[in-house]
């Protein structure tokens, strides 16, 4: 395959890379004169180096409209500048970095906010209530009005709050991980939709040059076979 020498960087590439600078957008343009003043319109570049500009070009717009970029932003554009994906299963991430404790306090919330606790607690009062009054009558352990059993239930209670409060405060932090996660997926997919605009826009300017040289290259055909008509 035959080669060219690219005039912005003067590597070889190979001819099916070959982009014209008369077809890049003014915009890009520009930028690539910033940083190579000896590039003019016309030079030519590569597809690979045409795109490295088209990144750079789309980050300074991305800079200029948001100011100050935050360490969310900046990871999104060094992910689009490398060509990494940031989408990842953030419920499977955060869950391996569980404690024991966190795992235990889920455990317990869990299965505090179900019918299978509250069913097994109504049982276990009923028959608190039933062996008191009726088994053992004259030999149970907390008679009427079960001061025992309101001591326990009172333990459970003050226990079970501060435990459904830890699995609900690492619920919040998980939910800002996914906010931040989405943020940056989303950021990232806009990034990328600008850079698709630029890279069509390219091939329809590309396109209708082709077009037009075509046209022209028809038209003086016309005319050379005008030329070599009889005359009437």
């Amino acid at each position: 395959m035959e080669n060219f020498i690219s005039d912005l960087s003067g590597k070889p590439f190979p001819k099916n890379q070959r982009v014209e600078a008369k077809d890049i957008r003014e915009a890009v343009l520009n930028k690539i004169k910033s940083e190579h003043p000896h590039f003019n319109e016309t030079g030519c570049l590569s597809v690979h180096e045409l795109n490295e500009f088209r990144n750079k070009y789309v980050t300074s717009n991305f800079t200029e409209e948001l100011g100050n970029l935050t360490k969310l932003e900046r990871e999104v554009l060094d992910a689009l500048h490398s060509n990494e994906t940031i989408s990842d299963d953030i419920d499977e991430t955060i869950d391996e970095k569980l404690t024991l404790g966190q795992r235990i306090a889920d455990r317990i919330a869990y299965f505090g906010g179900s019918w299978t606790f509250i069913l097994s607690f109504f049982g276990f009062i009923f028959f608190w209530i039933i062996l008191n009054i009726f088994l053992l009558r004259a030999a149970s352990f907390d008679a009427y009005p079960f001061i025992l059993l309101n001591l326990i239930l009172s333990c459970l209670a003050s226990l079970q709050a501060p435990v459904i409060m830890m699995s609900q405060n690492r619920q919040e932090e998980k939910d800002r991980i996914r906010s931040k996660h989405d943020y940056q997926v989303n950021l990232k997919a806009e990034l990328e939709i600008r850079m698709l605009h630029e890279k069509v826009d390219h091939l329809i300017l590309n396109q209708q040059q082709r077009l037009f040289e075509m046209q022209q290259m028809q038209l003086e055909m016309l005319e050379e076979i005008t030329k070599h008509l009889p005359k009437k």
